[in-house]
């Protein structure tokens, strides 16, 4: 049995929140880069670029690549031979989210309750999901969501007579409706299967994937890039103005599902769509 102290779990966390605030994934930079020399639109090239200038500057001053700093959104898979001492595993994690934003001056945009909107002060309560796997290992992703994309995500129950079609213009109407709100180029979650709020996890989970990585299922992969194509023939192009890059990515997680049901969840997120991973 190996044992893990609270105190690193908080620490690691910490600087995670930091740092996927800061810095995003190398293949994310990575495509809105190469996007620049295949935008069509001659203003869109121009705010490609202008999404790049402002990576590399919160890079080097240090700072925050976007004002939304997010809620934290916090993975956790968990190896069974593995004890938690010093005190609760989601009180070492929000601990940690604690410190990240406070010290690390990102804003605090969590709400107690929903309606009466009391800020919390430090980004606490993360949402967190834990898994139990073999082993001895602990794997935390941490993800800071903004709500700017968040909001515009969609969840529909299709029947099973759905045709694949049916699934690519949801995730197309999906973006249209998003427009400009959530700051194109974006990156799309697709949960298929599962029931209601599980479809809405796997596209949750399917954001949290590295951009350049397609579905290990060949006929995944296809939907992906025809969902893809889907949303780029829409012209929204870079943060509304127009153009053929309305979307760098799309990753799809799928599940099985029921007999009568065919779930299908869209987690939109912006150009930023941050997230940092920690082994321990």
């Amino acid at each position: 049995m190996r044992e893990i102290h609270i105190s690193r779990i908080t620490e690691e966390v910490k600087k995670a929140c930091i740092k996927a605030n800061k810095l995003l994934p190398d293949d994310l930079c990575g495509l809105i880069k190469a996007s620049e020399e295949t935008e069509q639109s001659e203003l869109g090239k121009s705010i490609l670029a202008d999404l790049s200038l402002n990576i590399q500057a919160a890079k080097e001053l240090d700072i925050p690549v976007c004002q939304d700093t997010g809620m934290a959104i916090i993975f956790v898979d968990l190896g069974q031979d593995v004890r938690i001492i010093g005190g609760s595993l989601n009180a070492a994690i929000n601990e940690g989210v604690r410190q990240g934003y406070t010290q690390g001056l990102l804003r605090c945009s969590v709400v107690a309750d929903p309606l009466r909107r009391s800020n919390t002060g430090d980004n606490t309560p993360a949402i967190i999901y834990t898994t139990v796997n073999e082993g001895e290992g602990l794997h935390i992703l941490v993800s800071p969501k903004g709500f700017g994309s968040e909001n515009m995500s969609r969840i529909k129950m299709f029947t099973p007579a759905a045709a694949r079609e049916d699934i690519v213009a949801f995730v197309a109407e999906t973006a249209l409706l998003a427009g400009s709100n959530p700051c194109p180029p974006i990156v799309l979650g697709v949960g298929i299967g599962g029931n209601f709020e599980y479809s809405a996890l796997l596209a949750k989970k399917a954001l949290c994937k590295p951009v350049a990585q397609r579905n290990s299922d060949d006929y995944y992969a296809k939907l992906e890039a025809d969902m893809l194509s889907a949303v780029n023939a829409l012209g929204i192009g870079p943060q509304g103005f127009g153009g053929s890059t309305t979307a760098l990515a799309v990753n799809i997680e799928q599940f099985p599902t029921h007999i009568a049901g065919l779930p299908v969840a869209v987690n939109v997120g912006c150009h930023i769509t941050r997230h940092a991973e920690i082994e321990i």
